[in-house]
Parts: C-alpha cells; sequence; structure tokens
C-alpha cells in the first residue's frame, strides 16, 4: 500500500493548527467539523447565513456568498485545504479556490455531478468497464423534445438538469401531456425523463479516495425514502445479495477512480425486480446515507474526508456493528395531524440499547426540514432493527 508523499500531507498539530475549509454551513458541514477538530485541525467554513449548524462548530465562519470573490480569498489563504459540504456550490468557486489552497473534491468531478445529463454521461462511460448503466432517458429543453420522446420512456420521472435534491425538482409523468404540462411548470428549464423501472429497492456505496489514488469502500447500505427524502438506512442491507454488493462497490470505485476524485463520494443505485443494477446518481460529500459510519465503522466518512483532504492515509472502513439509521424531520416537533409544538420524547429514545441521537443544532424545526438522526447499533441486525421499531412507537413514525 502506497501514500503521497508525508511532506505533501496537512500533518494534524494542536500548536499550531492546520487549517482545514468547508464551502457550505449545514449539518454535514458541522458532523465534519468535529471528526475534523477531533483529529487537531481547524475549520473554517464559508456560508452565506450566520445562524448556521457548521458555524455553531466551526472555529471561524466566513459569513458571505459562495461567489465572494474577499472571502475566496480569505478562505484559500487561510485553510491547507477546502472541501464542500453539498453538491450545489459554485464549481467556479472550488476552481478558484484551488489557485490557493489544495481542494478535494476538484471543480471538476463536483461539476458532473451538478448537472444530471453530464452525470448521465459520464455513468454510461463507466459502464463500458463496470457495466452498470443509468436508467433510460432523453434530454429536454423544449416542447418539440417532448414531441420526440419515445413511447417506452412512459412512465417516467421528469428531472431539472441542475439543482434537485431531496425530491424536489422531479415530477412523475404517465404520458406526453402529462411531460409537457410538468416542463411548463418548470418555467421550461433543461430537463430530464428518466424511465421509470420496476424497483426492488435501493441501495447506496460510500466510497473514498485518496490524492495517491488509493480507494476503500464501505459496507453497502439499503435504504428507504418517503416523499423523496431519506428515512432509513440499514447496513448491511437485508435484501442485498454478496453479488449485488460486488458488483455495486466494484461500480463505485469505477466511478470514483475515473473521476480522479479525492475525498468521501456517495453513488445510489436501483436494484431491480430481476436483480439487474442500476446507477442512479451521485453526491461529491459524505452522505445521508453514511451517517451510520459514524457509530458503526471504525473510520467516519467525515474522519474519512479530513484524511483525504490533509493527504493523510485513509481510515479503516470496516463496520463493526450492525446499524439502522433514522432520519429525524421536523414533523416530530408537532403533534400529529395538528400544529401544537411538542418536544420529541428524546430520554426514551435513548433509553433503548445502542441508540446514538445526533441533533444538528437547528432551532427552527419544520416539517420535512431534516434536524438529525438516530443510530442503532447493536450484536446483530434483528437487534437492531427491533430497537428502531421501538423508537419509531415512542416518537410516532410509522415504521
Amino acid at each position: 500500500m502506497t501514500h503521497s508523499n508525508p511532506k505533501d500531507s496537512f500533518v494534524p498539530s494542536a500548536t499550531p493548527s492546520t487549517w482545514l475549509g468547508v464551502m457550505g454551513g449545514g449539518q454535514l458541514g458541522r458532523m465534519f467539523a468535529h471528526a475534523a477538530q477531533a483529529m487537531g485541525f481547524k475549520v473554517a467554513v464559508l456560508e452565506p447565513s450566520e445562524d448556521c449548524p457548521a458555524g455553531h462548530a466551526a472555529d471561524h465562519l466566513l459569513v458571505a456568498g459562495y461567489t465572494d470573490a474577499a472571502a475566496l480569498a480569505e478562505l484559500g489563504a487561510q485553510c491547507a485545504a477546502v472541501t464542500t459540504e453539498f453538491e450545489n456550490v459554485p464549481a467556479d468557486s472550488l476552481a478558484r479556490l484551488a489557485a490557493q489552497a489544495f481542494v478535494a473534491p476538484s471543480a471538476s468531478a463536483v461539476s458532473v455531478a451538478q448537472d444530471r445529463l453530464a452525470e448521465k454521461h459520464f455513468f454510461t462511460e463507466c459502464a463500458r468497464q463496470s457495466g452498470v448503466l443509468p436508467a433510460p432517458h432523453q434530454a429536454i429543453a423544449s416542447d418539440a423534445d417532448i414531441d420526440a420522446l419515445p413511447d417506452a420512456l412512459f412512465p417516467g420521472i421528469l428531472k431539472t438538469v441542475r439543482m434537485g435534491y431531496d425530491g424536489k425538482g422531479q415530477v412523475r409523468v404517465a404520458s406526453r401531456d402529462e411531460a409537457r404540462a410538468a416542463f411548463a411548470k418548470m418555467n421550461g428549464v433543461t430537463c430530464v425523463l428518466e424511465k421509470m423501472l420496476p424497483l426492488a429497492y435501493e441501495v447506496s456505496v460510500l466510497a473514498a479516495r485518496g490524492a495517491d489514488g488509493e480507494a476503500v469502500v464501505y459496507p453497502i447500505a439499503e435504504n428507504v425514502h418517503r416523499d423523496g427524502i431519506l428515512f432509513t438506512t440499514t447496513v448491511p442491507g437485508p435484501n442485498v445479495s454478496a453479488d449485488c454488493a460486488a458488483r455495486a462497490q466494484a461500480a463505485a470505485l469505477e466511478i470514483i477512480a475515473r473521476l480522479d476524485y479525492v475525498g468521501v463520494l456517495c453513488v445510489e443505485f436501483f436494484v431491480l425486480q430481476d436483480g439487474t443494477l442500476v446507477v442512479n446518481e451521485m453526491a461529491p460529500r459524505p452522505h445521508n446515507s453514511g451517517h451510520y459510519t459514524i457509530d458503526a465503522c471504525i473510520t467516519s466518512q467525515f474522519a474519512q474526508q479530513a484524511r483525504a483532504m490533509a493527504r493523510l492515509p485513509l481510515g479503516d472502513a470496516r463496520q463493526h456493528s450492525p446499524a439502522v439509521m433514522l432520519n429525524i424531520l421536523g414533523d416530530l416537533w408537532f403533534e400529529p395531524g395538528s400544529d401544537t409544538p411538542r418536544e420529541p420524547a428524546w430520554e426514551r429514545v435513548l433509553d433503548l440499547p445502542g441508540a446514538n441521537l445526533h441533533l444538528y443544532g437547528k432551532d427552527d424545526p419544520r416539517r420535512g426540514r431534516k434536524m438529525g438522526h438516530v443510530t442503532f447499533v447493536a450484536p446483530t441486525l434483528a437487534d437492531a432493527q427491533q430497537h428502531f421499531e421501538q423508537a419509531c412507537r415512542i416518537l410516532g413514525i410509522a415504521a
């Protein structure tokens, strides 16, 4: 096993501390800050909002827009390396930072994930080696493109090419007329229509790659979404065969290598009813489905990101305990069927064996807003699932 030259590494030190930078102030930046600080780094965050989860944890918060030239220059001068905590930070800003600091992942890698059409084209190229293709799809930039769509693409999902996440910017359409109406409601922005496939379940693969080309892959995760938002992640996935896991992990490693990517990358896949594996999308950052790694793996996804940014050896990605992660949304702060506020019964949840609560420091619970997560770890997957189901009953969530 080889590593990059130690002279190129940003070795953590208490005095003086090496600074790592984060573009974005959300909960992913907050959890990254905690992990990096535990390793001896200091963390600077650039974010337009002063009251943000990552800002509460950071050693320095730069309140500025992501394209602010002066703020970018300050962040680049202060930090040895910079990363992004969400995929929609402008790639041009990352390229600008790269003139002053080591940026991981690179602007070119992030730009592929920011454009669904570019992403699907890239996945198709990777499929020459991996054999794992994206769903059948076609670009739509005009009503004429809708007229020319093959009938075989219906029913489908119409998605904006840029800026969609957590189910936003996408609509199910059963016919050409529905596609035309949905396209109009999206104000005619460039979209892609994806054919709906007979889905059995969804999985994601978390991979990490160092600047030296070394890569590691975490155990495959089985995910359940509700209303386009991740609900649970279970690892090991109860439906995932060893063959499916191996194919998905191999495809993710092909993707991360071909991108010449540095850092943590999450690749999401569909598993169809006949066992076919279909690549869906990727996130150039730590991911919601990787939160289980904090409590169930030797090296969390956030510590891994810090290692990759600092050009240090990657950490051990082994899972030491089966885990079920429950996403916590702002809905839990309200009585069912009303707007009456309440505080969830965390004391009862934390009384369950293996329960690990992570709240993100957001003061304004709103329905559908990610407020935290709970990970249940146990000696067996059955035990973790049982404790997860008990927590759902306590919190009033339909499991």
